[in-house]
């Protein structure tokens, strides 16, 4: 761990230290390319996790304990790098940093849009760092774009090569506020062809890797109108220095191995051109493979040794790597940076920078060309994305022969959907290729009024709702076409792998939506296509069998959306049928309107539920109507569902096909459960409904492991009970057992932990309802305490993960109120808040104290410390504000300069 026992305590660590006019002089490095600059990139990225239907993550088991790997690396990586640590020798907090404030990065836009769902907050603290870099680098934010699934640019056709720029482009700019002056391009894959859009779209530089140079040379000049060129396609290239691209006619250039260097080049377009950096390549891989990001001195001296020596005015040292690297890949490594980047490198007088600011303070005076078609992460140009390259195997026996007919497979897909799109979408847009294009405004937006300010924008005329439908259902065809070619897909070594998995759920959603505008049938010819991937894994033979057992049976119909609706409603607290009644007046006389709620991405209007019990059977019967909130599609559904007890459910579905109808379905139905007999009923509606019947297994899997626990929590809290009366019986038992250190019966050590385990959390659900209440919650507290005791006598570990959270979440709402209720007893609750952060310890959940030291960090150099220093000056009594520092140090944040200041 970084350690920062040579920043001044008083400084916070929030900010590089700039130069004054006194230093700089005539030299301000910010504004003349003066000395040694140092930019570090992360490329910030997972891959779209969302189901194709639910526009959700479902929960990922192998993420655990998280929801979902996003959630998990999110928590290891993207928010440490928003709040970085820089600690003391004695682990204390004495700043708290931004990374993304002082690192280059692109984020992908789809996994911006997770952030911005998830951690409103994190997402918050990286725009604000764009700006803020914005006005430290004379206008050059830290951000920079992303081509915006992460598809492989020379493998795609030239359409989508300029709608992933544009989208990727426009999801910058209505983050960021501003145009992106460089873009990331996936897997930094390029070649000419790629290189004609960029330019063509405005972008200014890229980011590659130094072994993607072919040749350089000095710009011509004047004096020197035909320097002469240097090879450098072993990686020789000079890294220090930007290098200018020009567009040589890539129509000219063949995109098979060899042809650049085989034929006489095109004369450059010397008017088209795009400004390229390339990393440091030594270094970069030192950062993602060896332990120089655990220091920053290391990390320093590892940068330093790339300076060159040649007396040249100004000199860049970057480096490039997966931003998941800080803080994911390297735990800690975040806190490394966050001080390399405040402390260490202004040591040593670099100037933090990023690619848009140094080029324009130093632009280039070397052209650079290209290898033909290449990547960062393969040696074989980009045959890890469609041949068996060998790239990806992990050095394990299985092949990757299944890449080129995937590929192969997706590129008919995407050609026979071209043919939809440009049938069907000429009925509906004036230009269907720029309504494609300018989606992205929609994907970002979906409320309502944007859809239809965006259909007003392109309709060939005002579309009726059956055709506002078809339209949206075209785009959004055209959508996963684009997201069938993530990158992910083909990176790894096996196809029935998730990344593999869920481009195929993408091409079969697809596949569907032009079923449903078209009546065209393609899924026959594409899943014949993918029989010729052979797969690894003798379960599955080949890609079709895999879209056979993986992709088929993930699709979501709207039945099953009902499904999940009315299962889950038996446990939703739902209200009586009274207040719930088909449109009109209710009993009352006044007038109703549909009662509505959110099933992922499907809007349910309900417009009529009863619910009848009969002995241990429950029977619900009610009429909906579901709106797809992406597509606009919708249904009128009826459904009924006989709850027999646990875990037995009967669910069934059909189409709403009249009031008449429903109301004698109604009837019938209720009447068989009037006899109080399970076969009856379900026999009743099998005879209504057909043989189709959904069950718990068919809810969607939050909702279904919810479910699960609301049925299982009877016979837990019976089992906490028997475990609690099983540990006072034999508490004595235990005792002599651990006191004459002898090996505990794994019977009795087990109902000690879940006893006590019950025990606690009960309390901390009664101290949560009554936090608000100063004698009670300081009961619930001695309780805590008393649990505490008995745990650590007994050895006992208390597994309670939701209790750690009751508990993070006491104190920090705690500690907002001390620091910002001023109608509050501040010593009642200070007192209050250091038992609780003294009984989290003592109970030894494992609790984070992350975001209560964030929020009291923050108040520390705006509140406190002013606050703490006006009571000195005026001599009033400082109690208060050593009461205030006390508690930072019990929350591990460095106060003593302030405090050595009260002595």
């Amino acid at each position: 761990m970084t350690s920062a026992a040579e920043l001044p305590a008083s400084s916070g660590a929030t900010s590089i230290n700039h130069p004054t006019a006194q230093d700089t002089h005539q030299h301000n490095p910010l504004k003349t390319a003066t000395g040694v600059y140092v930019t570090v990139h992360g490329h910030f990225y997972q891959p779209p996790r969302e189901n194709p239907y639910l526009d959700a993550i479902e929960r990922q088991p192998s993420a655990a304990p998280f929801h979902d790997w996003n959630e998990r690396i999110h928590y290891e990586c993207y928010r440490p790098n928003a709040f970085a640590r820089i600690l003391n020798d004695q682990g204390e907090v004495m700043g708290i940093v931004n990374n993304y404030e002082y690192l280059s990065f692109n984020i992908g836009p789809t996994l911006m849009s997770w952030l911005e769902r998830y951690d409103v907050e994190v997402y918050q603290r990286i725009l604000e760092a764009d700006a803020k870099s914005a006005d430290r680098l004379q206008g050059h934010g830290n951000a920079i774009a992303q081509v915006y699934n992460h598809i492989i640019m020379p493998l795609a056709n030239e359409r989508d090569k300029y709608t992933q720029i544009r989208w990727g482009k426009e999801d910058f700019k209505s983050r960021f506020g501003r145009d992106p002056e460089g873009i990331w391009l996936a897997e930094t894959g390029v070649d000419y062809a790629t290189i004609e859009a960029l330019i063509a779209e405005g972008i200014r530089f890229i980011i590659l890797a130094p072994s993607q140079a072919q040749r350089c040379r000095p710009l011509p000049t004047k004096n020197d109108p035909q320097p002469e060129w240097h090879e450098v396609g072993g990686s020789q290239i000079d890294p220090t220095r930007p290098y200018r691209c020009y567009l040589k006619g890539s129509k000219e250039w063949g995109i098979e191995k060899g042809d650049i260097l085989n034929s006489p080049l095109p004369t450059p377009d010397t008017s088209k051109y795009i400004d390229i950096f390339f990393y440091d390549g030594p270094i970069s891989r030192d950062m993602g493979f060896t332990d120089v990001t655990y220091s920053s001195h290391h990390l320093a001296g590892r940068i330093g040794s790339a300076v060159r020596g040649d007396h040249r005015p100004a000199q860049l040292i970057s480096v490039a790597t997966d931003g998941e690297t800080f803080g994911h890949h390297k735990k800690g490594t975040e806190k490394t940076i966050a001080y390399a980047f405040t402390a260490e490198f202004p040591r040593h007088g670099w100037t933090v920078t990023n690619f848009a600011h140094y080029l324009s303070l130093n632009p280039p005076t070397w052209e650079v060309e290209l290898k033909p078609i290449t990547a960062w992460s393969c040696a074989h140009g980009v045959d890890r994305w469609q041949d068996d390259c060998g790239c990806g195997g992990e050095g394990g026996v299985w092949h990757q022969k299944w890449r080129r007919p995937l590929r192969n497979a997706l590129n008919w897909l995407r050609d026979q959907l071209v043919e939809v799109y440009e049938e069907y979408g000429q009925q509906f847009f004036k230009d269907p290729w720029l309504a494609r294009d300018e989606y992205i405004k929609v994907i970002r937006d979906r409320s309502p009024a944007n859809v239809s300010r965006f259909l007003s924008r392109h309709q060939t005329h005002k579309l009726n709702a059956a055709e506002q439908v078809d339209a949206l259902r075209l785009l959004e065809m055209q959508r996963h076409s684009l997201l069938m070619f993530t990158s992910c897909g083909w990176f790894f070594e096996e196809l029935s792998r998730p990344e593999g998995t869920q481009i195929l759920r993408y091409a079969a959603r697809a596949l569907e939506l032009a079923g449903d505008v078209a009546g065209v049938q393609l899924e026959k010819g594409f899943v014949k296509r993918l029989g010729l991937a052979p797969s690894n894994v003798d379960l599955f033979k080949h890609g079709g069998e895999i879209y056979r057992q993986l992709v088929l049976t993930a699709q979501v119909s709207f039945k099953q959306v009902a499904a999940h609706y009315a299962i889950t409603s038996l446990f939703n607290n739902h209200r009586p049928v009274e207040t719930c009644h088909l449109p009109g007046q209710d009993t009352s006389g006044k007038l109703h309107h549909p009662c509505q709620k959110r099933v992922y991405c499907y809007t349910t209007h309900e417009l009529d539920y009863q619910r009848q019990r009969m002995g241990a059977l429950t029977l619900v019967v009610g009429h909906l109507k579901l709106v797809s909130e992406i597509t606009w599609e919708s249904e009128h559904l009826v459904f009924a569902v006989l709850h027999l007890g646990g875990w037995d459910f009967h669910c069934c579905i059909q189409q709403f096909t009249g009031r008449r109808d429903y109301s004698q379905l109604k009837e019938k139905l209720f009447t068989a459960l009037q006899q109080a007999s399970a076969a009856q009923t379900i026999l009743v509606m099998t005879q209504v409904f057909g043989n189709e019947t959904f069950s718990l297994q068919n809810l969607f899997a939050e909702e279904r492991h919810r479910i699960m626990r609301l049925i299982n929590q009877e016979t837990l809290t019976r089992l906490d009970q028997l475990y609690t009366q099983t540990y006072r019986e034999n508490y004595g038992v235990l005792m002599a057992f651990h006191r004459d250190e002898l090996e505990v019966p794994q019977e009795l050590q087990v109902a000690a932990e879940i006893a006590l385990g019950y025990r606690c959390m009960t309390t901390l659900r009664s101290l949560e309802q009554d936090i608000t209440e100063p004698q009670s919650c300081g009961n619930h507290i001695v309780e805590l305490e008393a649990i505490a005791t008995e745990a650590k006598h007994l050895r006992c570990r208390l597994n309670i993960p939701e209790g750690k959270q009751i508990l993070e979440q006491l104190i920090l709402r705690s500690l907002w109120q001390l620091l910002h209720d001023t109608n509050g007893s501040f010593a009642t609750d200070i007192q209050l808040l250091e038992r609780l952060i003294d009984v989290g310890y003592q109970l030894n959940l494992g609790i984070s104290l992350y975001r209560s030291q964030e929020l009291y960090f923050s108040c520390l150099h705006s509140q406190i410390a002013p606050a703490c220093l006006t009571s000195l000056m005026n001599k009033q009594d400082t109690s208060q504000c050593r009461q205030l520092l006390k508690l930072g140090q019990k929350l591990a944040v460095d106060v003593r300069a302030i405090l050595s200041q009260l002595d």
